[in-house]
This record gives C-alpha cells, sequence and structure tokens, in this order.
C-alpha cells in the first residue's frame, strides 16, 4: 500500500500486503453475515479483508466489521468513484482496492489518507502509476492478464513494484504466484465459497482460511 496502516497488533508490518499470503476477497450479501465471516477469517489467520463494493450489503458490512472485530484489517474492494472513497472511508474500512485507476480516483484515495492498491494489467499502467510514486498495486484480472509468465517479465525492468494478483487464483496456482519476488500476496475467494457462507458454515470457512494462511511459495520456502 502507498501509506502505512493505523497502528494496529494486526498491522504492525506497516502494509497489508505484508500481513497474510493470501488477502480474502469477500462479496457480503447479507450484513448479518460481516461479522462472524471476519471472525471465521481472523481466527483462519487472514486478518486482512477486502469487502468488495458488488452488492448493497457492502459498506454495512465494512461498518459492522469495523466496529466488532478489531483484530481485522477490512478494506473496500471494487472502489471505481471517488464518492465511495468517501464512502468507504466514514464507514471504517481500513484500506482501498480498485480494479484500475484514473487520476481522479488516484488522487481520491490518495487524499482519503488510507493505503490504497490500484489496479494495473499492463506495463503501461504500471509505468504510470510509479510515476505518480505509488509502488503497491493490485494485478487484475491476474490469470487473463497474463498471470505469472507477465509478472514475472515485469520483475525485471520494474523490479520496484510489488503486486497483489487477484483474478482466477486459487490453492493449486496461488504458490507459483506467490514465488515471484514481485509478488507479496495474492487475493482470493476460494475459502469464501458462497455456498458455505449462505449456509453460514463458519467453520468450514475458519478451516478454509487457515490452509490459505500456510501457502508458501512454489518450492515451499519463504521469500
Amino acid at each position: 500500500m502507498t501509506s502505512p496502516l493505523p497502528s494496529s497488533s494486526a498491522a504492525s508490518a506497516g502494509s497489508v500486503l505484508d500481513l497474510a499470503p493470501v488477502v480474502p476477497v469477500v462479496v457480503v450479501e447479507d450484513a448479518a453475515d460481516a461479522v462472524p465471516l471476519a471472525r471465521a477469517l481472523v481466527a483462519g489467520g487472514l486478518p486482512a479483508i477486502e469487502v468488495t463494493l458488488r452488492t448493497p450489503a457492502a459498506l454495512d458490512a465494512i461498518r459492522e466489521i469495523s466496529g466488532s472485530v478489531p483484530e481485522a484489517v477490512v478494506g473496500a474492494g471494487t472502489v471505481i468513484t471517488p464518492e465511495q472513497v468517501t464512502a468507504c472511508g466514514e464507514g471504517g474500512a481500513r484500506f482501498l482496492v480498485s480494479p484500475g485507476w484514473t487520476d481522479s480516483l488516484l488522487a481520491a484515495m490518495r487524499a482519503s489518507g488510507l493505503p490504497f492498491l490500484p489496479g494495473v494489467s499492463t506495463t503501461s499502467e504500471v509505468v504510470a502509476l510509479l510515476e505518480r510514486g505509488v509502488r503497491e498495486m493490485k494485478f487484475f484480472p491476474a490469470q487473463a492478464a497474463g498471470g505469472t509468465a507477465y509478472l514475472r517479465s515485469l520483475a525485471g525492468p520494474l523490479p520496484q513494484a510489488r503486486f497483489c494478483p487477484t483474478g482466477g487464483i486459487g490453492p493449486d496456482n496461488a504458490p507459483e504466484y506467490l514465488s515471484l519476488p514481485n509478488v507479496a500476496c495474492v487475493g482470493g475467494s476460494w475459502m469464501v465459497p458462497a455456498d458455505a457462507v449462505a449456509a453460514r458454515d463458519w467453520p468450514r470457512i475458519e478451516a478454509l482460511a487457515r490452509t490459505a494462511a500456510l501457502l508458501r511459495p512454489a518450492g515451499g520456502t519463504c521469500r
């Protein structure tokens, strides 16, 4: 992220990208599910939680998690307008994630004072963000945009850029992404399957989160 996280025990690393190997990407249909879902993810070892603004319940979910699960670092995903930046900040989001960026959106995210992760899928977008002082980015949609081969190619000429790839990533290919020198963590939703959330099967989600939290780079060693 482009600015340090607010002080907290969960965020002592200083960047959301450094909290765990996986950032859960969560779609909340019912705000009543937000707190138990967040508690399950945190208990499983995944404290950074991206709640996407894809449902009417998303902002309420962020507010509930922020107020009731202090050990979680809850952020807002799919942020695409300056107005959403303001609403998310007021709702208690501790970081912002966008699928792409414009100058006006970037300015709003920077002005919010929150850590932010703008989305990129091309070399030109990465260079443009580096020019603006942004070094941590979301690579989206990761698999469709070239996957590990593309990111590996960027590491040579643009080693200062760090990425959280998201999109098409699961437990089988996450270790390959995590083995890249320019990948700090990955984003995914496999530990929060829709059927488990609908059934309010929080123990299953905690177990999936626990497995995801233990993911390591391909080859089995930490960077």
